[in-house]
């Protein structure tokens, strides 16, 4: 009678081992599969799909450096048979959004540097077309930085310096950063990024 006493005690307390560790193992299961969650959000982000999505492009954008100095807005699409231009805002808890694109036909204006941006988005490091082509309207002392542009050695410039390898077809692959308001606040080339 001992003995089966016993028993059922060792069975009780095996059953009760039994359920401390299962809710644990499902509580896990949901805390990955959350983990995972985030990083493909995070991802898209940083890819720009869901931050060009956000935002509503509505008549021109200020551009403005930081500062006084205030650059013209930034123009629509150029071709009738492009895609809206969405400019994109940053994520929250983030200062700046990015658009990735070719940046090119670059001309002088009174006191600003005009260029084209034919949009890209990236899929494994990748930069692929997304149809979209609008013109942005800058200061020529926007900030820059060049590996490739400058000959494969890293450093920063400002756009009026590159007006003429700039004013050409698209080549050069950038990062413009924009900030909360929609302005650019500066160019960064893409070198990480292999075009598609």
């Amino acid at each position: 009678m001992a003995d089966e006493t016993r028993l059922d005690d060792h069975l009780a307390g095996l059953a009760a081992e039994g359920r401390r560790f299962a809710v644990p193992l499902a509580a896990e299961q949901i805390r990955v599969r959350g983990d995972r969650r985030r990083r493909r959000k995070r991802a898209a982000r940083l890819s720009g799909g869901v931050l060009l999505a956000a935002a509503v492009a509505v008549g021109g954008l200020s551009l403005v450096l930081p500062g006084t100095e205030s650059a013209p807005a930034a123009g629509r699409p150029t071709a009738p048979n492009s895609l809206p231009f969405v400019p994109p805002t940053p994520a929250p808890g983030e200062e700046y959004a990015v658009e990735i694109g070719y940046v090119y036909g670059a001309v002088v204006l009174e006191d600003a540097v005009r260029v084209t941006v034919k949009q890209l988005r990236t899929e494994r490091g990748t930069a692929l077309p997304t149809g979209v082509v609008h013109q942005v309207t800058l200061s020529p002392q926007t900030p820059v930085e060049v590996e490739r542009l400058a000959g494969g050695k890293p450093g920063d410039m400002r756009l009026g310096e590159l007006v003429d390898r700039l004013r050409g077809g698209p080549r050069w692959v950038f990062a413009l950063d924009y900030d909360g308001e929609g302005r650019v606040r500066s160019l960064r080339e893409a070198s990480w990024l292999s075009v598609g």
